[in-house]
């Protein structure tokens, strides 16, 4: 059985702001926007390329036994790129506070590439969601 991974919750204030955000400075596909009930909304984005999506909620109680995250409090989401370069660049063109390449050492944070799999940089949406891309030697499919 395959377990698959394909939508994770992120928590915003502002849904609009947010979809803004990762629609138009990001490049996610907008899959759905929707009114679901009277003050639910949900909107799932999806990263190029990725098989998992984002969903921004409004208005829809925790599941039994959860509980809300609270805005800008989800760390660690990664997305994996085959030139980190390219992307850097595509990021800031489109307004992302993207911070500079670089790479995990024996002496810490480093600019610059390292070797592979060792080239990343970070940003964090308009709530403080924080982000890390990551450089892979090839797309998913060839690995």
């Amino acid at each position: 059985m395959e377990w698959t991974l394909e939508v994770i919750t992120v928590p915003v204030t502002d849904l609009d702001r947010a979809k803004e955000f990762y629609a138009d400075r990001c490049g996610f596909k907008v899959d759905t926007d929707a009114q679901i009930a009277e003050g639910v909304r949900i909107i799932q984005l999806t990263p190029p390329g990725s098989r998992c999506s984002i969903a921004l909620i409004q208005g829809m109680p925790p599941a039994p036994g959860q509980t809300d995250m609270a805005p800008g409090s989800l760390q660690g989401l990664q997305l994996c790129v085959v030139d980190i370069e390219a992307a850097h660049a595509e990021l800031v063109q489109r307004g992302v506070d993207v911070g500079p390449v670089q790479h995990l050492g024996a002496d810490g944070w480093a600019a610059g590439r390292g070797e592979t799999w060792n080239a990343f940089m970070l940003f964090k949406d308009p709530d403080g969601n924080g982000w890390t891309v990551q450089e892979a030697p090839s797309p998913l499919s060839e690995r």
